[in-house]
This record gives C-alpha cells, sequence and structure tokens, in this order.
C-alpha cells in the first residue's frame, strides 16, 4: 500500500522507503515518467523532488528556447531572468535586476518582437525610453540587456550582441555626503536620544553597512576581547508567484557576506559594548512584554515581535534626524565613509582599511573612500577625544 503525508504532496512511501515521481526529456522530446527512492522522511523525498523539478523546469526550457527560434525578446528576458541570471549571482543584484527588467525593460518591449530580429536600432530606441525614468535607468537598464544579450549569444539563439554598439549611458557618480566636526556633534548629540543610537554609532565607529547591522545578534559580540565578528548580512530579496516569472513580495533575508572578505572580526569601543548591554535590557523587558508573541531570534536590532527590522528603516531614521536638526541628508553608507576617512585621515594604509570595511578589492577602497571631507574638516580628534571620552564618561554612570 501507498502511504502518503498531506504536507508533502509530491512524496509517497512504497517498498520500505520514501520515493518521489521523476521526469526524464527524451530526445524526441516527449516525457517519460518514473520515480527515486532511498529516502528516509517523507520531508527528503519532497526537498529532493523540488530540486528535480527545478532542474526538469530548467532543461524543458531551454529545449524551448532551442526549438522554438521564433521566441520573442520579451519572453527570452523572462526565461533569462529566472533560469539562468538569478541562478549565479546574489539575492541584491537579483533585486536591482528585478526591477529594472520588470519595471523599466518589459513594459517598453515590444510584444511580438523577436529576439532573432532585435537590432541596434531597436534597442536604441528602447533605451531612450527607459532612461527617462531617472539618472541611472540607462546606463543599468543597458548593462542588463548587455549581460541577458550576451548570454543570448553564449546559448546560439543569436549570432551577434546588438547592444554592443548601442548608444552608452554615462555611470552615474555616487554622491556620498559627510558631516563635518560641528555637524558630527549635533548628529550624535541628537542621535543619543533615540532608539536607533547603537545601530549608527555601529555605522560611524566600526564602519559596517546597513545590512550588516541589521543582521547582527548578540551573540556576534565578545566583550571579554572586545570585539564583534561579522558573519551575516540582511539583505533584500523577492519573492515570485509559483509558476510564473511574477513578483508578488519584495522581502528581507539572511545571507552569509558575498566574499569572504565580508567576514571580519572588529575591535569596538566601549561605548558600543555599553550600548549593546543597553539594548540587551531593552529587549528582555520587551521579551517579558510580549510573551509568547515575540520570536526571539537574538538580533540585537529588533521590532516589537522580535524579527529584524526592516532594510530601509534605519536610513529612514538617520533621515529623520537630519531633518530635524537642520543637518544634511547623510545616509548608512555615509556613516560608512566617514569611518574610512577618519581611518585615512590618522595614517591607516589602504590595505588595511579594506580589511576593516570588508572590502573584496583594495581598488573599491581607493574609489569610494578615500576621498577628503568637504571643507578639510579634521573629525578624527573630535570623535576620538572629545565625543568618546565624553561618552565613556555617560556610559559608566
Amino acid at each position: 500500500m501507498v502511504k502518503k503525508v498531506k504536507k508533502y504532496p509530491h512524496a509517497f512511501f512504497e517498498r520500505n522507503t520514501w520515493n518521489h515521481r521523476t521526469k526524464k526529456l527524451l530526445p524526441d522530446y516527449t516525457i517519460k515518467y518514473g520515480k527515486k527512492g532511498g529516502f528516509e522522511t517523507a520531508e527528503e523525498a519532497e526537498k529532493a523532488y523540488q530540486e528535480h523539478i527545478k532542474e526538469f523546469d530548467r532543461k524543458m526550457n531551454m529545449t524551448f528556447l532551442e526549438v522554438d527560434k521564433e521566441v520573442t525578446l520579451k519572453n527570452f528576458l523572462l526565461y533569462w531572468y529566472v533560469s539562468i541570471f538569478s541562478e549565479r549571482v546574489q539575492s541584491t543584484t537579483r533585486y536591482l535586476v528585478s526591477y529594472v527588467l520588470y519595471g523599466m525593460l518589459l513594459p517598453n518591449i515590444d510584444e511580438k518582437i523577436k529576439l532573432k530580429f532585435v537590432s541596434t536600432d531597436y534597442l536604441n530606441e528602447l533605451l531612450d525610453k527607459v532612461a527617462k525614468y531617472c539618472k541611472s535607468a540607462g546606463f543599468k537598464s543597458r548593462e542588463t540587456l548587455y549581460i541577458a544579450m550576451k548570454d543570448a549569444q553564449f546559448l546560439r539563439l543569436i549570432d551577434n550582441n546588438p547592444v554592443k554598439a548601442t548608444k552608452t549611458y554615462p555611470r552615474p557618480k555616487r554622491k556620498i555626503t559627510v558631516l563635518n566636526k560641528s555637524q558630527t556633534r549635533c548628529f550624535l548629540t541628537a542621535a543619543k536620544e533615540r532608539n536607533w543610537f547603537l545601530e549608527i554609532i555601529l555605522g560611524l565607529y566600526c564602519g559596517l553597512r546597513k545590512g550588516e547591522i541589521l543582521g547582527l545578534k548578540f551573540d556576534d559580540f565578545d566583550f571579554e576581547e572586545r570585539t564583534v565578528t561579522v558573519q551575516r548580512q540582511l539583505v533584500a530579496d523577492i519573492e515570485t508567484k509559483e509558476g510564473t516569472y511574477e513578483i508578488i513580495k519584495y522581502q528581507s533575508i539572511l545571507r552569509d557576506p558575498k566574499s569572504e572578505s565580508g567576514k571580519r572580526r572588529l575591535k569596538v569601543p566601549e561605548i558600543i559594548l555599553v550600548e549593546v548591554e543597553r539594548r540587551k535590557d531593552r529587549i528582555q523587558l520587551l521579551k517579558e512584554r510580549m510573551g509568547e508573541d515575540f520570536q526571539d531570534q537574538n538580533f540585537i536590532s529588533c521590532q516589537k515581535n522580535g524579527n529584524p527590522r526592516g532594510l530601509c528603516s534605519l536610513n529612514t531614521e538617520i533621515r529623520r534626524l537630519c531633518e530635524r536638526n537642520g543637518l544634511p541628508h547623510i545616509t548608512v553608507h555615509g556613516l560608512r565613509h566617514m569611518y574610512a576617512t577618519i581611518l585615512a585621515e590618522r595614517g591607516v594604509p589602504l590595505t588595511k582599511i579594506s580589511a576593516l570595511l570588508g572590502h573584496h578589492s583594495v581598488h573599491t577602497t581607493f574609489e569610494f573612500y578615500l576621498e577628503v571631507i568637504e571643507g578639510g574638516n579634521q573629525i578624527t580628534d573630535f570623535l576620538n577625544k572629545e565625543f568618546l571620552a565624553e561618552e565613556a564618561a555617560y556610559g559608566s554612570k
């Protein structure tokens, strides 16, 4: 008798083992059905089935592209994003490209134009339309199309990449705002009264990225060694409707840093350890008040229910702080930039700064962070001698 479990619909128990059904595409394009066993639990069989069917669908789509030489540009881009591009990139990149593809390119692509007939002239017209969305739209859309058409060429669906000869668009230069000495004092004094003070000084005194701050847990701090270990980050991701390419939800997920250099152990000043202890006490009170409704995941930065805060929430708080105190609008990235500049002013070698920031390449550090703060204000002494000294005394009370 075949036994099934409702929770795992594709798993069944037969001949003393758990199994799942299989599909195999034959050379004549017919499908051969079978089964695979040897699984100890229904959950294992179900998981294996999902992996199997994902690979089968990928092969079916590839066969469709090879057989159907009349595939449209739009259908190819949809297939490319889900089955090729998304399989080889990090979730943050997927998030960005999904916006470019679904929000800019696809709504402007002719439904009937075939992939093999896509010309440079057609793509120039398409990019001209898309470039009007925002400053970076032209550059990012051309970049996305170039990668997709390069893959189409590799798959021998087209002979040449028509994007190569299209009009180029300048890559918008990121303008990073930082604060001078007096502005920094005002900002930190105001931040000290808010519930986000710990997150803000982690950005300024440790140079952590937004996702790294929001992904920190209490166990990442070593009070004896006075260190914090960066080993995960909160990133943006998308969820698509099952069986379709339709995006139904943008969400946040935890993942490892995208490179080994992103995993690092940093020394932290006393004020951060003091604030971590205060945050722990505050969350403990919240646990007691919320009871079973609190999802304890050990995050240092969490909502009332214990779940991590949203990815936009820290920058939103910083923007409000700046607006209320008449300061230039900065972001978490700006705090990270200020941290790097402090190190540079103190003569820390570029390679060391790169390691502290978790950069994969020293070139990244050179390009984005080693700029002189506007007006030549030296904020190093202020942060290390005045504010930190003041805060250490404040924290010891």
